[in-house]
């Protein structure tokens, strides 16, 4: 049957489309108005200016040796030039990131780790679930440490509409704004075109 299968895909590889039709697409549209008020040009640039995390939420993508997130953030803190404790004993920080990565959910597992408590904010498998910045979710005891959850951001501008259709099926805009068939068809497009036929 699989000898049989590889045949009839290496048969049909003849009629695959060499290319997608992407013209007439709005990228734009595809984002929702929060989005958009939170796109900052200068992100990275501003990002470079503070002691910061890049945590990899996949299994199939982390160091499972590094999982030490609150020890991490507490020793970038503590070594930044911007680092004033003066009577505060307290950390807070933010968890940012494009839509649809995890971030609610790593500070649920961050409070489930460090202080045995439940949920502290709503997850889904789909973008957009947290519009506005939340209050500060306490993570953990010692050291005193809170997190703020934030609506998921991309950059000012996509590129082009293959990276926002790239996007799109990863889960970071809502399949009907960019439309299901189109979605399905790219898919399979991408699929034929690297012959993954699993």
């Amino acid at each position: 049957m699989r000898l049989a299968s590889r045949a009839l895909c290496g048969a049909a590889g003849a009629a695959w489309r060499d290319s997608f039709p992407l013209g007439g697409r709005d990228v734009a549209r595809w984002f929702p108005g929060h989005m958009a008020k939170g796109r900052n040009p200068l992100f990275q640039e501003t990002l470079g200016l503070k002691p910061h995390v890049l945590v990899l939420n996949k299994m199939d993508l982390a160091d499972l040796k590094e999982q030490q997130v609150i020890p991490m953030v507490r020793g970038l803190v503590e070594s930044s030039y911007r680092y004033h404790r003066g009577e505060s004993l307290e950390y807070c920080a933010m968890v940012i990131g494009i839509p649809n990565v995890g971030k609610s959910s790593l500070i649920n597992a961050l409070r489930r780790q460090h202080l045995r408590r439940g949920k502290a904010t709503r997850v889904g498998g789909e973008p957009g679930i947290t519009r506005a910045v939340m209050s500060r979710i306490q993570v953990c005891e010692r050291p005193l440490m809170f997190l703020l959850d934030t609506p998921g951001v991309l950059a000012p501008r996509i590129a082009s509409v293959e990276m926002g259709l790239k996007l799109a099926l990863c889960g970071t805009v809502l399949d009907h704004l960019v439309g299901e068939e189109t979605l399905a068809d790219y898919l399979l497009y991408t699929l034929n075109r690297h012959q993954l036929f699993g």
